[in-house]
């Protein structure tokens, strides 16, 4: 039984199909998500032929040293950030062999929140090769920390499919 929800299987199964029919790989650089978007993916058969690799980078130093997140960055603005989140998947991207890429740092919670990032705040950025490169931040609220997480995978499912459809 998968932990993952049936529309986030079937954004996976979609990325899946169209990327393969694109010949293209993709890499995930995560933070609050722990893994789960790479999981998700590798949840449906063929992934192989689409996923390059994935990228858990908790702490801070994994990012900088993982991803090349500037501890300027970090320091100036914090983990949780658009600058940060863009750096991730500026990194994934490039030190990878992927066609596209999708980040994501956030607060999952229960804790950890502050009144200028609750619990429930997501970054998220998508780049592909062409240059392209989307970021949404998300405020899905104090929901729960296995919801927060797996609505940020839906979201960077559905980022990494809107990549795709733009740069087709």
């Amino acid at each position: 039984m998968s932990i993952f929800t049936a529309d986030i299987l079937s954004l996976a199964e979609k990325i899946v199909r169209d990327f393969t029919a694109a010949k293209k790989m993709l890499a995930t650089a995560e933070s609050c998500t722990g893994g789960l978007i790479a999981g998700a993916l590798t949840e449906i058969s063929g992934s192989s032929a689409v996923v390059d690799r994935g990228f858990v980078t908790y702490t801070n130093t994994a990012k900088v040293e993982l991803l090349g997140v500037q501890e300027r960055t970090l320091e100036g603005f914090g983990a949780v950030s658009e600058q940060t989140a863009r750096q991730m998947v500026h990194g994934a991207l490039f030190r990878s062999g992927a066609d596209v890429a999708v980040a994501v740092t956030g607060i999952a919670g229960p804790g950890g929140g502050t009144p200028e990032k609750p619990v429930g705040l997501v970054h998220l950025a998508a780049k592909s090769r062409s240059g392209t490169l989307n970021h949404r931040k998300m405020l899905y609220g104090d929901i729960g920390r296995d919801k927060v997480r797996l609505a940020a995978v839906l979201t960077a499912l559905e980022m990494l499919i809107e990549l795709e459809e733009n740069d087709a």
